[in-house]
């Protein structure tokens, strides 16, 4: 059982390839009204699979924390890059736990994993250790009454549709990201010659 004094965590974990203005709002949201105390970005490693030219993980890194340094209790954790391949995510917040004892950790996904997430590795224990945060994703409805216990539904929050495939693309192609990356994110990726077409 957790103490009084605990900093209630929500994990939102992504590749942030790059990170984006919806990434953003959906941490910010979170960390104001989710009843969180920290909302942390847990940057995973490089999907070998990804489609476009992926960042690295050191600019990656660098650009969620260009979004967390705007996002009053937004913060950037690399946590999951330094446990071996493969972590599923069961493990990664076990692992979370005892390194942080004084934290207690929630799990934030998207509608669209919800559906399937019965199909995740120790779904169950997810659900009865730590706990499940849904944000609404559109064409993904969740009904609030046939939640498992342990588990809400943002049901209030708004619904950014933006992705960061649509932002490689996009930046591959030379059209003009201005309102869909936060500014320094887009200097950033300008300033690496990130995404962009050899």
């Amino acid at each position: 059982m957790m103490e009084e004094s605990s900093r209630r965590v929500c994990v939102y974990g992504g590749s942030f390839d790059p990170v984006h203005t919806g990434h953003g709002i959906v941490a910010s949201y979170v960390a104001q009204w989710g009843g969180f105390d920290e909302v942390w970005l847990m940057v995973s490693r490089h999907n070998p699979i990804k489609d476009g030219r992926p960042a690295s993980e050191t600019d990656r890194l660098a650009m969620a924390e260009l979004v967390a340094a705007r996002c009053p209790g937004v913060r950037v954790s690399d946590f999951e890059m330094r446990l071996p391949s493969p972590s599923y995510t069961y493990t990664t917040l076990c692992r979370l736990r005892a390194a942080y004892p004084d934290c207690e950790f929630t799990l934030l996904v998207g509608a669209d994993n919800w559906v399937s997430f019965d199909l995740w590795r120790d779904n169950d224990r997810i659900v009865e250790e730590f706990g499940i945060v849904i944000y609404p994703r559109r064409g993904f409805e969740v009904e609030k009454e046939t939640l498992p216990p342990g588990v809400s539904y943002l049901s209030e929050a708004p619904r950014v549709e933006i992705s960061s495939t649509f932002i490689r693309k996009a930046i591959s192609e030379g059209r003009n990201v201005e309102f869909f990356l936060p500014p320094d994110v887009k200097e950033y990726a300008e300033a690496h010659n990130l995404y962009k077409t050899p």
